[in-house]
């Protein structure tokens, strides 16, 4: 097994001790992103609509330097810290994707780093 360990400045560089994502057999795993504009310590949280795009944008760089887009995508899980954001959130997710939407959960949880109100890790392929 070979893997490659993905970096972007395109991204926010990670907050601990992880990789924005790695690379095995083809099978791309991006590590939670969370709504941190890269190269700046910077949250977007004037809105969870505002924070959900920062968050898929964040995405989006990782997989182009993957060489992937959200077509590879196969699996997601979004962290919402409340429920009633759900529609909100799902909306704007709904957007990067071409009506070929990976498998996914969605999970209320009680909190997330630097008190950001949605995040969003990633599965993706490339054969």
């Amino acid at each position: 097994m070979e893997k490659e360990i993905i970096l972007t400045e395109n991204a926010p560089s990670p907050i601990g001790p992880y990789s924005q994502a790695v690379l095995v057999n083809g099978f791309l795993y991006i590590s939670g992103q969370i709504a941190l504009k890269p190269g700046t310590d910077e949250l977007v949280k004037e809105d969870i609509i505002a924070e959900t795009h920062q968050v898929m944008q964040n995405l989006k760089a990782i997989l182009a330097k993957a060489g992937m887009d959200f077509s590879n995508a196969i699996k997601t899980t979004i962290f919402i810290t409340d429920m009633n954001n759900f529609s909100t959130v799902n909306s704007v997710y709904a957007k990067y994707f071409e009506n070929e939407f990976p498998a996914r959960e969605t999970v209320q949880i009680s909190g997330l780093p630097r008190g950001v109100n949605v995040e969003i890790s990633m599965v993706a392929f490339k054969g």
